[in-house]
């Protein structure tokens, strides 16, 4: 009786246990990406879609088998200065295993659920677009140091009025589907930060990752006192018929302009002429149908003791 314990306690255990302990998978996000990888010899793909398929297969056979299994992304240029840095060989497998698993402790990640790897992807690509978001802008508040005259932490004075502007913001647009985006020009590189939210009788959805690295954004051009602004884009479905015998739904676009340490609402005309304008080239755009540009909605400064200069 107590060598039978002995021989079928552990197997019986290692099996439980083998369902509490998570596996991890690092997939690599595009064509360019996997093109990168097959230099390696180690490597033993030969096409991109086929790569797909096989991780995939992998994914549902560990989720057969009651393994909790989290995604993250494989980024080849990270990889080489990785094993560059540690003195690791690229090419071999335990290299990129150990890879995968520092990158998931660090990393934007999402659990596996059984979806196909190309629903997947976009959501990871966009945590990990918002996780490389967030980690500049925290770098660019940590050098703005405090001031000079009173003492006050830049950083925390310009991420508690970027609270404070989100906050209202949030309150004056109300009941609807709203889609905000703040972008802040920061040196090289601009910072652009997305907001989903979903508001019906005074009840609010919204993502507190996306909250969190919207506020940073926000704040990031409060403290460098940098010309950024936000865009909002609010649906709501009609209430009457819109003439084509069905009903329709109306989108309304607002917009506000980062002066001063605060949010300042634009005008119904310079938010059709900010919308309507191609980023890269200044060129005019045509309006979308179905699309009202209506003035930025005015937000009240918080008191505050402490003023840039």
């Amino acid at each position: 009786m107590t060598t039978t314990s002995r021989h079928t306690e552990p197997a019986g255990g290692r099996r439980a246990l083998r369902r509490e302990v998570p596996s991890t998978a690092a997939v690599l996000a595009d064509e360019q990406d996997f093109a990168a990888m097959r230099r390696y010899r180690t490597f033993p793909f030969d096409d991109y879609g086929g790569y797909l398929r096989q991780l995939e297969t992998l994914l549902r056979t560990l989720a057969a088998q009651g393994v909790p299994t989290i995604l993250t992304l494989f980024d080849p240029a990270a990889y080489e200065e990785y094993c560059a840095d540690l003195a690791l060989d690229p090419d071999r497998p335990e290299s990129r295993t150990r890879y995968t698993t520092e990158t998931a402790c660090a990393g934007a990640t999402l659990p596996y659920g059984g979806e196909p790897l190309t629903e997947l992807l976009p959501p990871l690509v966009e945590a990990a677009d918002r996780r490389a978001t967030w980690e500049y802008a925290n770098t660019l508040l940590s050098r703005a140091g405090h001031c000079e005259e009173c003492g006050a932490d830049l950083a925390h004075t310009a991420f508690t009025r970027a609270t404070q502007a989100l906050r209202q913001l949030l309150e004056a647009l109300g009941d609807g589907t709203h889609h905000l985006v703040c972008s802040v020009p920061a040196g090289e590189r601009s910072l652009l930060a997305v907001l989903h939210t979903t508001a019906e009788g005074g009840r609010r959805r919204l993502s507190e990752s996306e909250s969190l690295v919207f506020c940073t954004v926000l704040a990031t051009g409060i403290a460098l006192r940098t010309p950024g602004g936000i865009v909002s884009r609010t649906s709501t479905s009609a209430d009457t018929d819109t003439g084509g015998g069905t009903d329709g739904a109306r989108d309304t676009v607002r917009g506000w302009s980062l002066r001063d340490s605060w949010l300042r609402a634009l005008t119904a005309a310079e938010v059709f002429t900010a919308y309507c304008t191609d980023p890269g080239t200044g060129d005019p755009v045509p309006p979308e149908p179905g699309v009202d540009h209506a003035p930025g909605l005015t937000l009240t400064p918080p008191p505050d003791d402490h003023r840039h200069r």
